[in-house]
C-alpha cells in the first residue's frame, strides 16, 4: 500500500491552515475529550463494574486511534528527532504508552499499579493547548517573566527556611517541630496561607512569628500575579500592534479586522 504524500500530511496534521487541517484539529479535540471523559468514568467504580467491558474497549479504540496520530506524525515531521524530543512529542508518546505498558504487568496484585500508569492519560489533554491561539500569548509571557519568578522563588525559599529554622529553635520537637525540614513545610503551608493545621506554634513567641509569616504571605502572594500580569499585558499589546493599516500605517487592530479603525482603509486580510 503505497504512503500518502508527506508534505500533504504534514500540512493536514501539523497545519490550521487549510480546511482539511482545521477538520483534522476539531476532529483530534472531540477524540481527547472523548477519552479523557472514558478516564474520568473508568475512575467510578459503580460505573466501571456496569460498564467495565465497554469503557475498557473504547479505551483501547482511543489508544490504538492516538497510536496511529502519534506513528503518521513522526512519519511526515520534517524534522523527527526533534519532534519526538519536543514537548508535544513526549506527551503524544505518554498518550499511548500506559495501555500498552498494562499488558506486560500481569498479576492481580499490579492492578492498581495499572490503574495508575492509565491516569498517565490525562496528559493527552495537554494536547489542546496547541490548538489554542491565546496559549501562546499566556506561554510567551510566562517565558519572558521567567527570571523574575525564578528571583521570586528564590526570595520565598529563603523566608520559608528562616522562618522554619526559627520555629524549630523556638517550638522545638515537643511542639511537633521535629526537624528543621518539617518546620520548613510549615512554614511553606502558612506562607501559601493553606493552613492545615496538622502542626501547629504552642509559645508565645512562636505565634507571633506565625502572625507575622501570615502576613508576610498575604503580601508575598499577589507578586507573582502582578509580574505574569504585567508580561501578559504587553505581549496582548504586542498582539494587536502586529497589524497596521496600509493607509495610515497605524496599529493596534484585530487580527479578523477588515478595515481601519482609524481611517476607514481596508486592511489587507491574513491567511
Amino acid at each position: 500500500m503505497k504512503w500518502p504524500d508527506k508534505d500533504v500530511l504534514y500540512t493536514v496534521i501539523f497545519g490550521t491552515e487549510t480546511p482539511a487541517g482545521r477538520r483534522f484539529d476539531i476532529a483530534l479535540i472531540i477524540t481527547i475529550l472523548l477519552s479523557i471523559a472514558v478516564l474520568f468514568l473508568d475512575s467510578m467504580g459503580a460505573v466501571r463494574e456496569r460498564f467495565g467491558t465497554l469503557l475498557y474497549g473504547l479505551e483501547w479504540c482511543f489508544t490504538l486511534l492516538f497510536t496511529l496520530e502519534f506513528g503518521l506524525r513522526v512519519y511526515c515531521a520534517q524534522n523527527r528527532g526533534a519532534y519526538i524530543k519536543s514537548f508535544y512529542g513526549i506527551i503524544d508518546l505518554l498518550a499511548v504508552l500506559p495501555t500498552y505498558l498494562a499488558i506486560f504487568i500481569p498479576g492481580a496484585s499490579y492492578l492498581m499499579m495499572v490503574r495508575l500508569l492509565r491516569v498517565l492519560r490525562i496528559f493527552r489533554i495537554l494536547k489542546l493547548m496547541r490548538y489554542v491561539n491565546e496559549a501562546n500569548v499566556l506561554l510567551r509571557s510566562l517565558n519572558q517573566s521567567r527570571r523574575k519568578i525564578l528571583v521570586f522563588f528564590s526570595t520565598l525559599f529563603i523566608l520559608v527556611t528562616l522562618f522554619g529554622s526559627l520555629l524549630y529553635v523556638v517550638e522545638g520537637p515537643d511542639n511537633g517541630f521535629t526537624s528543621i525540614p518539617t518546620s520548613i513545610y510549615w512554614a511553606i503551608v502558612t506562607i501559601t496561607t493553606v493552613g492545615f493545621g496538622d502542626i501547629t506554634p504552642q509559645t508565645p513567641l512562636g505565634r507571633g512569628i506565625a502572625a507575622v509569616t501570615m502576613l508576610m504571605g498575604y503580601a508575598i502572594i499577589a507578586v507573582p500575579t502582578g509580574i505574569i500580569t504585567a508580561e501578559l499585558g504587553r505581549e496582548i499589546r504586542r498582539e494587536y500592534d502586529v497589524r497596521h493599516c496600509p493607509q495610515c500605517d497605524k496599529g493596534g487592530h484585530d487580527r479578523d479586522a477588515r478595515y481601519c479603525k482609524h481611517c476607514g482603509g481596508e486592511m489587507e486580510q491574513q491567511e
